[in-house]
């Protein structure tokens, strides 16, 4: 209760939110710049560790929920973002607030070449395969912001969250016990592209069998269900993937994604604190 009665009047408070460079005030200002209206947001924070320093003070690391409820050419939607926060208490006031922001050195740079034409796959060569897009995004709604017990849980999870949504769609697992080859998960082990960013992309533009995908030179031409990579810095390593989960009032994606758990969030992610100018992205239409 305490942390949300502190950012509901950080809200009510600050009416310049172009001045203000807190995650929540700087997409309000992208989402403005787009043309959509904020009509509401409803903020929570979720306590997930307590640290006592002395008889007055505390440090409490929590999990700060916001929703955004837009309206965009008529195009009514919700926008949703969980980010890790720190709070400093001296008797039960929020004295220091600041968002902890990812450790990029634990970002995944992993770069794996995939041999996809070795003997024991070649009578798999020409498998295809129906991608259900309704089931991909059904489970990327469902899981956008917990975790499927089913699967491994990592501290860089964008990646194992995208494989598991492609999964749900009916994607097609092949290429064990080689984790360079191919896109699988077992409980024991893993592909590098079903986990590392950095592989999976390089694993949708070179695929010829299984999970397939083609690339297409705009964010516009993708549907719910379909996949953008980003590098953030631009320098050729890729950090990050999301799935295309609807589109906003102007027909531009609106994705799901882990690490830094978001519903619905526009796709270009200026509003991260990883954005750099040098951004790459790649846009890949799953199927084959």
């Amino acid at each position: 209760m305490l942390l949300r009665q502190f950012w509901l009047r950080r809200l009510e408070e600050k009416k310049g939110w172009k001045r203000d460079w807190s995650w929540i005030h700087r997409k309000v200002a992208l989402l403005e710049e787009r043309g959509a209206k904020v009509v509401r947001i409803s903020v929570d924070g979720i306590p997930d560790r307590i640290i006592t320093l002395s008889s007055n003070h505390q440090q409490v690391e929590y999990l700060l929920r916001a929703s955004f409820f837009m309206n965009q050419a008529g195009h009514f939607y919700i926008e949703e973002g969980v980010k890790r926060h720190l709070a400093v208490l001296n008797k039960n006031n929020i004295v220091e607030d600041y968002e902890i922001p990812l450790d990029k050195a634990k970002v995944a740079k992993q770069l794996v070449q995939f041999d996809h034409h070795d003997e024991e796959q070649e009578e798999r060569e020409h498998l295809r395969f129906e991608y259900n897009r309704h089931q991909a995004v059904q489970y990327a709604n469902r899981w956008w912001n917990s975790y499927n017990p089913d699967y491994r849980h990592f501290t860089d999870d964008c990646t194992n969250y995208i494989s598991q949504c492609l999964r749900a769609g009916g994607a097609p697992m092949w290429g064990s016990p080689n984790r360079s080859k191919g896109w699988w998960y077992n409980h024991r082990t893993w592909s590098f592209s079903w986990a590392v960013a950095n592989s999976l992309r390089w694993y949708l533009s070179g695929s010829t069998q299984g999970l397939q995908a083609t690339e297409v030179s705009e964010a516009r031409a993708l549907m719910p269900g379909d996949v953008i990579c980003y590098d953030f810095e631009g320098d050729g390593v890729w950090n990050h993937n999301t799935m295309v989960v609807a589109k906003d009032g102007l027909g531009e994606p609106l994705v799901n994604a882990h690490t830094s758990n978001s519903y619905h969030r526009y796709w270009t992610y200026e509003d991260s604190t990883a954005y750099t100018p040098n951004i790459q992205y790649k846009f890949f239409q799953i199927g084959n």
